[in-house]
Formats: C-alpha cells, sequence, structure tokens
C-alpha cells in the first residue's frame, strides 16, 4: 500500500501509523458499526489510506461531572449545551495505534479550517481514566500544541463509561475501542458520527458541510 502525503506533515506521520494499523489489524472496523453507518455515505480519506463512513445520530448524554486538564469539575451536559459547533473524540495518552492519528487530525483542525474554525470547540475524552489523571492529559495536550478551545476530560471509570455508551462508542475496554470522531453544529442539533479514519481535509469538508444551512 502507498501513501502519498505532504513531506514531514504530522499527518503523514499519522498516516503511516494508519497503514500500520490497517495492515496488522482489520478486525478493527469489524466490531458491530451496521446500525450507525450507511454504505452509500461511505467516503475515502484525502490520503487513500483508509474508509470512514458519516451518519447522523441523536444521542442522550448522561448526567456527569468530568474532570479536565486543569482538574477542574466539567459537568458535561452544560459543556456541550454551548451554542458553538463541537468535535468530540475518545482517546487515551498510552495508546500507540489509533489515537495518536486521531489526536494529530484534531491538532491540523484550526489550521486547516482557519476562518471557519474560529467558533469550534473539541472534547478530547480519555477512556483509561485511571492512567490519564489531569496532570497526564495536560501534557499530552502540551505535546500537541492545543489550543484553549480544545479541552481534554478524564473521570471515573463509571462516568467515562456512560459516555461511550451514550455515544454508542463503547466496546469493552481501551484495546478494542475504534476511530470516532462526532460533531454538531450546536446545542440541541443533531450529530454527525464519522466512523474510521478522515484526514484533516476531509474531516473539514465534512465540518463545513454540517454547518451548512
Amino acid at each position: 500500500m502507498t501513501i502519498r502525503t505532504p513531506s514531514g506533515s504530522r499527518w503523514g506521520l499519522a498516516c503511516s501509523l494508519v497503514v500500520a494499523l490497517l495492515v496488522g489489524a482489520p478486525a478493527l472496523h469489524a466490531h458491530g458499526l451496521d446500525k450507525h453507518t450507511d454504505a452509500a455515505s461511505a467516503r475515502k480519506t484525502d490520503a487513500g489510506a483508509a474508509a470512514y463512513t458519516r451518519s447522523e445520530s441523536a444521542y442522550t448524554l448522561p448526567d456527569v461531572v468530568l474532570i479536565d486538564a486543569d482538574d477542574r469539575p466539567v459537568k458535561l451536559r452544560e459543556l456541550m449545551a454551548t451554542r458553538d459547533p463541537v468535535m468530540v473524540n475518545f482517546i487515551f495518552t498510552s495508546c500507540s495505534t489509533i489515537c495518536p492519528v486521531m489526536a494529530h487530525v484534531f491538532a491540523e483542525m484550526p489550521g486547516v479550517l482557519g476562518a471557519d474554525g474560529k467558533q469550534l470547540r473539541m472534547v478530547s475524552i480519555s477512556i483509561d481514566p485511571e492512567a490519564d489523571t489531569p496532570l497526564q492529559l495536560k501534557a499530552y495536550a502540551k505535546s500537541l500544541k492545543a489550543n484553549d478551545r480544545w479541552k481534554f476530560l478524564t473521570g471515573s471509570s463509571e462516568d467515562i463509561k456512560a459516555v461511550q455508551l451514550a455515544f454508542a462508542a463503547y466496546r469493552g475496554n481501551k484495546m478494542n475501542h475504534e476511530p470516532l470522531t462526532l460533531m454538531r453544529p450546536t446545542a440541541g442539533m443533531s450529530w454527525v458520527r464519522i466512523d474510521g479514519f478522515a484526514a484533516p481535509d476531509a474531516l473539514a469538508r465534512e465540518y463545513r458541510r454540517m454547518l451548512k444551512p
């Protein structure tokens, strides 16, 4: 498999991880996504590394309090009630396969979206709360040069599981998690669900498509 990416780009490095993942673990995408995906909406990423599917769903979030990278409590429902666009993924900091890819895609978003992304709020939720303390998340955010509109959250195991279940993202344990991005234009609207890997340009297109009236 050959992937052409900009020389020296962070996405080029990330795509090399995608290739290793797809070649070494093809079963990753086989965990019951039928009810969330539409074959007609499948798209190829810009890099050609993998396919993703787009669907829309309404989710009821649990009334939980999580903890951010500054060790402050965050009421999830209040956080997601913002009128600003929101983009969410699930990661854990010791992950060496799909999480670095998803994290670097988020890191690229401000630059790729430009003025279109000024109101975007990004949220990365750790699915390894035992290890991912606020201090650990803060270091992870710093390594990604995350701006103040990108929030990293952890919490109790029960609350993190409840959030994953609410977004139909729970796969039993952290080693079974799949590449997933969720976004919605404003509070009260349906969520756009991106199952699989979308390159920064592809995700930016989906984001702009979502914002169109």
